[in-house]
């Protein structure tokens, strides 16, 4: 039969059952404001009745119960919910960043303001058109000098600016990597907790709690995946390659990129391999500076570079009013010094590369004549060289076009004088030059003996950059050496002209090498470069590459916005639904102590209870 004492030994439980269930609901009260905090409840249990079928027990009326304990103390939560939104939380700090930095780059472009790249552009134009009327005027000269001159300052602010949301974004990447790190050593070391106190067959849920909210703050940071194989090693992924596995954590470090202005790319801390972030805010960030800011800055580098050179290529033709011919109107810092364009790219003191910017070919071409040829010409493209086929029936202007619509960074037109021009553009792959041809070739006779471009046909006369002294296997020597990195920022009117305005060109010489009076052809034609087709990329216009690209800046900061505002939407549904079942309700744990505190009482009664019953079997009985 069951012990006289088991009574007290049943209360005992109970009273220690419910004493649990207060301190938690009150643990839970405390942490209702805490981050992160996941309300907890005591899991309690019929204790195991003193009578088991599986051992030899007396004849009872049936089992004999022995009260109730507090077997665990388990938190409320949704793992699969936790796992939406880790993965929501990545994009939605994605967006916020893209949101946050595309403010910034509208605000560089000032369009359509009247102190925009673009109307002072308008300006440059409307100042040329007024010398053309006015050709022997001074004063029409300062204008088309000092209108020229604000809008090198305008180009070279607009580049700065960009520059500087380039110099920005670096330090953001490097200071959220240094927070990706830290975030992985707490995880890392709140593994080594949690398995130890599970080890002692604890339920560690602060300390859980604590990890789920280092992991969600890491999940807007990078995109990751998190592993609950088993409770030993708890594993983050980052991009499929381990950040953190159980105890131990990996990191990043940032390593600057000299070719690359000077902005630092992200390797693995113990292989040295470059690692790929494509979420998150940190993706986001090397997003913006490696692809939108530097198209950004490679789009305005490539219209002043095209834009100058034609100003120029009509300019150095004409002649201005003191009689000087044969000047640029706008200058620009060469990359290399060496004539030929030669340049040490691996840095070992011997010529390597040939670094040229333009080929200008030495026959006059006309436009509309069938150039009666059959064969395909490589340039090189955005992964590797590209082919242009041409045909004897088509125009020198269909194969112009033809070059210009390919995927080549090797663009083509006529120049004043109808001699064919190849140039260079940005390239894509940031291990490519900007504005640097690096290979032409042509298996027939189009671009040697027609246009006067390469001195042989095939391989054996192709040109390509890497090799020294390049240059000579062209068959003109009017070409040019690459300008600086960034012309952008460098691009100033010619300091001759500056210094003597009469220098600024309006006509052409004649038969004897003078300007007519009232000559204005120069200008006209200068002003004219407002609405020729130039091929800036795919932008065959001036007004072509502004509408782009301030439209294209405007559409995405609008898809920022509009991406953030969803997500925000969508992880403030998951928030709720979360706090909805992991969240503490303050009415509902004090309903929880009133009713623990009753069964507290009612125990307490009991031992009460119990303890009269023995003082009389002890004390009473006989007496």
């Amino acid at each position: 039969m069951a012990s006289s004492f088991a009574g007290i030994e049943i209360g005992k439980r109970s009273l220690m059952a419910h004493t649990e269930s207060i301190t938690t609901a009150g643990h839970n009260i405390s942490n209702a404001g805490t981050e992160g905090y996941s309300r907890q409840r005591v899991e309690i249990k019929a204790f195991d009745p003193i009578y088991r079928p599986d051992l030899t027990r007396a004849e009872t009326p049936g089992q004999i119960g022995q009260g109730a304990v507090a077997e665990s103390i388990s938190r409320v939560r949704d793992e699969m919910l936790d796992q939406r939104i880790t993965s929501q939380a990545g994009e939605e700090t994605y967006w916020a960043a893209r949101d946050k930095y595309y403010s910034m780059i509208e605000k560089v472009y000032n369009e359509p303001a009247n102190i925009s790249v673009r109307s002072n552009m308008d300006k440059f134009w409307e100042s040329w058109q007024e010398l053309s009327k006015n050709p022997e005027s001074q004063a029409a000269r300062q204008a088309v000098v000092t209108r020229g001159e604000t809008l090198t300052d305008s180009i070279q602010q607009r580049w700065k600016s960009l520059a500087g949301i380039g110099t920005l974004l670096n330090g953001d990447i490097e200071s959220t990597v240094k927070q990706v790190n830290d975030y992985a050593k707490q995880i890392a070391n709140l593994n080594g907790e949690i398995v130890r106190s599970k080890a002692m067959g604890d339920n560690p849920n602060d300390l859980l709690d604590r990890r789920d909210a280092l992991v969600e703050k890491l999940s807007g940071l990078v995109n990751i995946t998190s592993d609950h194989r088993d409770s030993d090693e708890f594993m983050i992924h980052v991009d499929g390659h381990v950040l953190v596995q159980g105890h131990i954590a990996r990191g990043f470090n940032v390593e600057p990129v000299t070719d690359n202005n000077g902005y630092s790319k992200i390797i693995w801390s113990d292989t040295g391999n470059d690692a790929v972030i494509t979420g998150g805010t940190l993706g986001a960030l090397v997003e913006l500076r490696d692809t939108d800011v530097r198209n950004e800055i490679q789009s305005l580098n490539t219209m002043t570079l095209n834009f100058s050179d034609l100003v120029n290529d009509v300019h150095r033709n004409a002649i201005g009013a003191n009689s000087v011919t044969g000047l640029d109107f706008f200058t620009e810092q060469p990359y290399v010094t060496n004539v030929n364009g030669n340049y040490d790219k691996n840095g070992d003191g011997t010529m390597d590369h040939s670094y040229i910017f333009r080929f200008t070919g030495t026959n006059s071409l006309n436009p509309q004549e069938q150039v009666g040829l059959e064969g395909t010409m490589l340039f090189s493209g955005k992964t590797g060289n590209i082919t242009v086929p041409y045909h004897a029936t088509d125009t020198v202007e269909d194969i112009v076009n033809r070059i210009n619509d390919s995927d080549g960074e090797v663009k083509a037109y006529l120049d004043r004088n109808h001699n064919l021009v190849l140039k260079a553009t940005a390239a894509q792959n940031e291990d490519n030059p900007d504005f640097v041809i690096r290979h032409v070739e042509d298996s027939g006779f189009f671009l040697t003996g027609y246009a006067g471009i390469l001195k042989g046909s095939g391989a054996a006369g192709a040109y390509d950059y890497t090799q020294p002294d390049a240059a000579l296997l062209l068959a003109s020597n009017n070409f040019a050496v690459t300008p600086v990195l960034n012309p952008a920022g460098y691009m100033e009117v010619n300091p001759k002209i500056k210094n003597d305005v009469m220098s600024v060109a309006s006509g052409f010489p004649d038969t004897r090498g003078a300007v007519l009076a009232g000559d204005g052809r120069a200008a006209v034609e200068i002003a004219a470069i407002r609405n020729t087709p130039i091929m800036i990329g795919r932008e065959r216009t001036l007004d072509d590459y502004f509408a782009d690209s301030v439209t294209n800046v405007g559409l995405k900061g609008e898809q920022a916005a509009d991406n953030l505002a969803s997500q925000n939407v969508a992880i403030n549904d998951l928030h709720t639904l979360r706090d909805s079942i992991s969240g503490v309700n303050i009415d509902e744990e004090l309903a929880d102590i009133m009713k623990f505190q009753h069964g507290y009482n009612a125990a307490a009664k009991f031992v009460s209870v119990v303890d009269e019953l023995l003082d009389t079997v002890i004390n009473k009985l006989g007496v």
